[in-house]
């Protein structure tokens, strides 16, 4: 009997969420045949059969979330020793299995993946009956504190014990992970202004595409916004390129998907490549690559409602830029009152790393380039 565990599947992932097995217990596979398909990052991918052989046991369910080197599949012939790294098998004796699939119907407040605590505060909570992975951190870097421990406790912590409660999985938990930290790191900071749009051909035409050129013309006169921080290490990158991410909304929830050195690219092309974006998103089939590296986010809020918002800046990035939705109102025009179609436009930033001044720049370099209306 040999076992195979679930493979590192890179850009620094602890975990994955099983989505469902492509296999049978007593089915016989062949080497790279797809097993089962697993969401992580908010990307759903299959993990292929490290050999042939015949499936004897499956080790974990669909809904289950199972960090790497955590046994998935048990063969039944042919045992080889995992190597530990990408795929492989382990000897059954060697792993204990059902100790190490954290199943979501039978939470026991296992160690989450990511939570920073020191292991008296770990203490602390085990004795306190408080789930970590439900504290909201208040220390330096995202580090839970006892006093967060005792509040989440003082106001009933354990989810466990809360009624109708169900645990985030999938995108969901991933978005909420990610806001915790921007919450705990980053130093907000919001401007907003309006753009004259009225010299737009068609209002709600090319939108995105609008404000995605005009966001990388801010970026190359104010490079500053376009960049990436450290906070421990107070060190900042200006980076070469506009990888602009865009905020999707979903019913599973917010994807941002990066739309390529936008400052480089013609309007068709960045059509083409947005309509391909969000195809993949709608189908589940967007590429973990394809949902990493933004320089910049772009949230366009305004399609669904709202005017102006104090957005989120996810690290390393310093800024989002945030479109609300497009009114027409009176403007004065030569001394007359005309009723012209204004887009209200709201830039958030990192104020650690992005001076007031440079904001206000960025965000009039774009208000220009967008009342500018020409053609794409």
């Amino acid at each position: 009997m040999s076992l195979f565990t679930l493979p590192d599947l890179g850009e620094g992932l602890t975990e994955a969420e099983i989505v469902s097995w492509h296999v049978s217990e007593g089915d016989r596979v062949v080497a790279d045949q797809p097993l089962l398909a697993v969401e992580t990052d908010k990307a759903v991918v299959d993990v292929p059969a490290p050999r042939s052989g015949r499936i004897a046991r499956l080790l974990a369910k669909p809904g289950d979330r199972v960090e790497v080197g955590v046994a998935l599949v048990e063969f039944d012939e042919g045992p080889v020793q995992d190597a530990g790294s990408v795929v492989g098998s382990l000897d059954v004796a060697a792993t204990p299995v059902a100790s190490a699939v954290r199943r979501t119907a039978h939470p026991a407040h296992p160690v989450a993946p990511g939570v920073r605590a020191a292991p008296a505060v770990r203490a602390l909570a085990q004795k306190l009956g408080v789930d970590l992975a439900t504290v909201t951190p208040s220390g330096q870097h995202g580090l839970i504190t006892h006093t967060d421990v005792e509040r989440a406790a003082a106001a009933g912590g354990d989810l466990d014990a809360m009624a109708n409660m169900v645990e985030l999985s999938g995108v969901r938990r991933t978005m909420a992970s990610r806001m915790a930290r921007a919450h705990s790191e980053v130093v907000p900071a919001s401007i907003t202004d309006v753009a004259d749009v009225e010299a737009w051909a068609d209002a709600h035409g090319d939108v995105t595409i609008r404000l995605a050129c005009a966001i990388a013309a801010a970026c190359a006169a104010e490079p500053s916004l376009n960049a990436s921080f450290d906070g421990a290490k107070l060190a900042r990158r200006l980076n070469d390129r506009v990888d602009l991410g865009i905020a999707t909304d979903t019913p599973d929830g917010l994807f941002v998907p990066v739309l390529r050195d936008v400052g480089r690219r013609s309007a068709d092309d960045l059509r083409t490549g947005l309509a391909e974006m969000k195809r993949d998103v709608h189908d589940r089939t967007v590429p973990p690559e394809h949902l990493r590296g933004q320089t910049i986010t772009l949230s366009n809020f305004g399609m669904i409602g709202g005017r102006h918002a104090q957005m989120v800046v996810v690290p390393p990035q310093v800024a989002i830029v945030g479109a609300g939705r497009i009114v027409a109102q009176p403007v004065a025009v030569g001394g007359e009152v005309k009723i012209h179609r204004l887009l209200p436009v709201s830039l958030t930033f990192d104020h650690r790393a992005v001076a007031g001044g440079e904001a206000a720049r960025f965000l009039a370099v774009l208000i220009r380039n967008l009342e500018e209306g020409a053609p794409l």
